[in-house]
């Protein structure tokens, strides 16, 4: 009975052995059709990855860059070299250079790139021209940061101008919950009056 246990497991181990050469002859036929497009797969992720991480490199010294470019043009606005790098490395900064600069000498600067600096600055520009169709305009934008404000001052502008009715509707506008809500009593007060 020995003998044919050891039999059964001799047949066992050449059956196992049997089938590991087997797959290991899949695989390498596998590789061999396919050899091309295997190694296409894989120097393409290399360089993929390769890629990736210096475009990652790059992004993070060029903000470093812009940063101390920043810093220097925040410091000595009539440092036209720093500007000039500021403006091509990242164009938003260079906007609220540019904006900062302007506000100091009483002026207006044209921004395109910073939204919320591009929304103030138009609305400063409203306020200054008392234009109540820009300031409706602004007013009526989605995510405008002062909206209330522009609301309010274009009722305040609708006063001066004699407006009275057009003044309270638009002071409607203005919900109870706004931080304006002060503002917005004391010019209705204003109004019942008129």
């Amino acid at each position: 009975m020995s003998l044919k246990e050891d039999i059964g497991f001799v047949k066992e181990e050449l059956s196992s052995e049997e089938k590991f050469l087997e797959s290991f002859v899949r695989v390498e036929r596998f590789f061999k059709k396919y050899k091309l497009i295997i190694i296409g797969i894989v120097t393409v992720a290399v360089v993929a990855i390769v890629a990736i991480q210096i475009t990652s490199y790059l992004k993070e010294e060029n903000k470093i860059k812009a940063n101390i470019l920043f810093e220097k043009a925040l410091k000595d606005s009539n440092d036209k070299e720093s500007l000039n790098s500021l403006k091509d490395l990242n164009t938003r900064l260079y906007e609220i250079v540019v904006y900062k600069q302007a506000k100091l000498d009483g002026k207006s600067a044209e921004i395109n790139y910073t939204p919320y600096i591009k929304e103030l600055s138009d609305y400063e520009k409203a306020l200054k021209e008392q234009n109540i169709t820009k300031l409706n305009d602004l007013s009526m934008q989605k995510d405008f940061l002062l909206k209330e404000f522009a609301i309010f001052n274009k009722a305040l502008i609708l006063t001066k101008e004699g407006k009275y009715e057009e003044a309270r509707d638009t002071l409607k506008l203005i919900p109870q919950t706004s931080q304006v809500k002060d503002l917005v009593s004391i010019l209705n007060h204003y109004l019942l009056t008129k």
